[in-house]
């Protein structure tokens, strides 16, 4: 058995734990994992990648990826997103849709991003988030990602809701950030939705729960690299 499974990740459960309740579905022995963490709070397009489909993993990891977003302004959070509580920020007048439009070219492109403190990026053989939550500082270095598009869905204060297509290693948590920063207002993600990785949408994505009605062989996907 071997294939992708596209599934449509929940809020509340980690991507490892996705991964594990559809491998005792299979049968012993089958390898079976993930391409492309999703944060235990986020939802949508995981790709979990059964039998020889785990070799496919850095090139479905190299895909570009779409995700829809809410950030929340006037407030910060330590992990930039809603795991921790809210530190609000004092706004007197709040941005308007022109300013806000103004600032989001600044974030699309080849952009020089820092990951956030709460990541699992590693800082001398530890993972940055199992330095933050002791307290310790923690140094991360900006590093190049790439922005295809960003657009503004919907924006009524203090919520902005945006759809972004990105490539590897973009933290939609790290614009939220900064997006807050430049705008003088703070911000953190709210809610966060993966729509697409490469040719697999939200669409066709189905729940864990059909998975284990159905078995693992009726919703097994292959997958066609680009050409060049």
């Amino acid at each position: 058995m071997e294939g992708i499974l596209v599934i449509d990740k929940p809020a509340g459960i980690s991507s490892f734990r996705a991964v594990n309740q559809v491998k005792w579905l299979l049968s012993r022995g089958t390898k079976i994992g993930h391409a492309g963490t999703l944060d235990p709070f986020a939802t949508g397009v995981l790709l979990l990648l059964v039998g020889k489909a785990t070799k496919l993993c850095e090139r479905l990891m190299d895909e570009p990826k779409r995700y829809e977003t809410t950030i929340k302004f006037g407030a910060t959070t330590a992990t930039d997103d809603p795991k921790f509580p809210e530190q609000p920020r004092e706004v007197i007048t709040p941005p308007t849709r022109a300013q806000v439009e103004a600032a989001l070219p600044r974030f699309v492109g080849a952009i020089q991003q820092r990951p956030p403190n709460f990541s699992a990026i590693k800082v001398s053989g530890r993972r940055a988030y199992a330095i933050a939550v002791k307290g310790e500082p923690v140094i991360l270095q900006p590093r190049t990602v790439q922005v295809y598009r960003m657009a503004l869905l919907e924006y009524e204060w203090p919520l902005l809701s945006l759809r972004i297509d990105c490539g590897r290693g973009t933290y939609i948590r790290s614009i939220a950030r900064d997006l807050g920063e430049m705008l003088e207002v703070g911000g953190y993600v709210a809610a966060l939705r993966r729509t697409r990785v490469g040719p697999f949408d939200a669409s066709d994505a189905i729940a864990i729960e059909q998975v284990e009605r159905d078995g693992v062989a009726a919703h097994l996907r292959g997958y066609s690299p680009p050409i060049g």
